[in-house]
């Protein structure tokens, strides 16, 4: 899709400002922790935004360029539900008090916005270079579809990644947390406090998870356009999204074979096509709409037996199965580990 410079300045310059408004809506009056309902509402207003702004996809370009956004807005979704878990790991791992959790998201989500269309636009430019490219991401989301099976009883774990070690090594900062102030000044000196630290931990941790969701939006659209779109709004409504799904979470025990299955149908879908462009006539194109109705039903279907089988062992006592979130045992500006 051709795409000027103006619609990506419109759409990147929306964006930032609907984020402007979020910040300055949620911090006026100090900090305060969300409720259900305010997270509920803002998750549909940013739901909202992405089937308008698909809808509007649809009404300029037609259907499956529309089709490509919506199966990657759902696909980048669905693989940040799974994400968040981590987001509350890094929560009680630094203490972060819930009246300011809402702004080190919010930082930590625009951060990993920028790096992702940095991600973005080197994809775009080594795929449309290297076509060999298409069959090394199509194994990768295959072997992580494998590992996400393998490892879905298994306890996640959070090491801090080489950016994390860095700032907590170099950057000089307060013991303790002083609202949502990311810099005080103490004795005379410039200190940074674990706000900025736990920021870099959201916004560098995600940029990891853009490692699989990146590759897999890749399987359904070359569009960057489209692939930074569908990136975006599914980043957008990621914040809210976690105080709304909150013990939630824990209940969707079939998440990671769901995430598994949509990331193996994408892997297969992009050596096949991979294949078809090379000239092997036998293997087939999968289409846009086929793709968007593997991932709605497998999510629909993944949820409902999530659900099902958490009453089940609700009622007869035995408890979920789901991740647990860590307990915190520490002060407010010693992290684990």
């Amino acid at each position: 899709m051709d795409v000027s410079a103006w619609a990506w300045a419109a759409v990147i310059g929306g964006l930032l400002l609907v984020l402007a408004i979020d910040l300055w809506i949620v911090d006026r009056g100090g900090p305060r922790e969300f409720t259900m309902r305010q997270a509920g509402a803002w998750v549909g207003f940013y739901v909202t935004l992405a089937v308008l702004f698909g809808i509007g996809l649809w009404l300029v370009e037609g259907g499956v360029k529309a089709g490509e956004f919506f199966a990657g807005y759902l696909t980048e979704y669905s693989l940040s539900v799974d994400n968040l878990f981590v987001f509350y790991i890094i929560m009680a791992r630094f203490a972060v008090p819930k009246a300011n959790q809402h702004k080190v998201l919010l930082i930590g989500i625009l951060m990993a916005l920028v790096m992702r269309g940095a991600f973005i636009a080197l994809g775009s430019a080594a795929l449309s270079r290297f076509s060999w490219l298409f069959y090394i991401f199509g194994l990768f989301l295959i072997y992580t579809a494998v590992q996400l099976v393998r490892n879905h009883d298994k306890d996640e774990d959070v090491p801090d990644n080489v950016v994390l070690r860095w700032a907590r090594r170099v950057l000089p900062s307060t013991p303790d947390f002083h609202g949502s102030k990311v810099m005080v000044r103490e004795n005379g000196r410039r200190l940074f406090t674990p706000m900025l630290i736990v920021m870099i931990a959201i916004g560098t941790t995600d940029l990891l998870f853009a490692l699989d969701s990146i590759p897999a939006i890749f399987g359904l659209t070359q569009d960057a356009f489209i692939v930074f779109t569908a990136n975006a709004f599914a980043l957008m409504g990621l914040r809210q999204l976690y105080f709304l799904l909150g013990g939630l979470l824990q209940k969707l025990v079939y998440l990671s074979y769901g995430l598994a299955f949509i990331l193996g149908f994408i892997g297969v879908k992009l050596i096949l096509e991979a294949l078809h462009s090379s000239g092997v006539h036998w293997a087939p194109e999968v289409p846009i709409w086929l793709s968007l109705s593997v991932i709605g039903v497998t999510m629909t279907v993944t949820t409902i037996l999530s659900l099902a089988k958490s009453r089940r062992e609700g009622s007869s006592g035995e408890g979920g199965a789901g991740p647990k979130t860590p307990e915190v045992e520490h002060s407010a500006g010693a992290p684990r580990g």
